[in-house]
């Protein structure tokens, strides 16, 4: 009975606290107005490079540029099966983003041999018992 009458006076504080017309919990967030800035409508950038590191085997590329709202641009890279792959890509507000995958034909890879340890954290062989044996109480 008592929980019932706390409940309520709560629920009654509560109603009166809105009906009184208390400020809100969390104060109206300012509207800030937009940063007075360096401010391009017609954006150009071109920015590339390419990694051909023999001792990993990483060999991949890209260049992309800007013109206004018009993206265009093109990666390379060598796929674990030594093929490589030629994405070119587009991206306007018209058409969206698209690109085209070209697979290339093989490519050797100049990857240099790991190093084989053996880990301290492995278990030992364990020998391969040719037939079961026979338990004692059933046979």
């Amino acid at each position: 009975m008592a929980l019932r009458f706390v409940v309520l006076a709560a629920f009654i504080a509560t109603a009166s606290a809105v009906a009184i017309g208390y400020p809100a919990a969390y104060p109206a967030i300012a509207k800030v107005a937009a940063p007075i800035g360096d401010y391009d409508p017609n954006p150009h950038y071109s920015y590339s490079y390419a990694v051909a590191d023999a001792v990993t085997g990483d060999n991949k590329s890209q260049q992309e540029s800007r013109s206004g709202d018009v993206v265009t641009g093109s990666y390379a890279l060598i796929e674990p099966d030594g093929t490589q792959r030629v994405v070119e890509y587009t991206a306007d507000p018209v058409n969206g983003f698209n690109a085209v995958v070209h697979r290339g034909a093989g490519v050797v890879k100049a990857v240099a041999p790991v190093a084989k340890f053996a880990s301290p954290y492995a278990y030992p062989a364990v020998a391969k018992v040719a037939a079961p044996l026979a338990h004692p109480y059933y046979g």
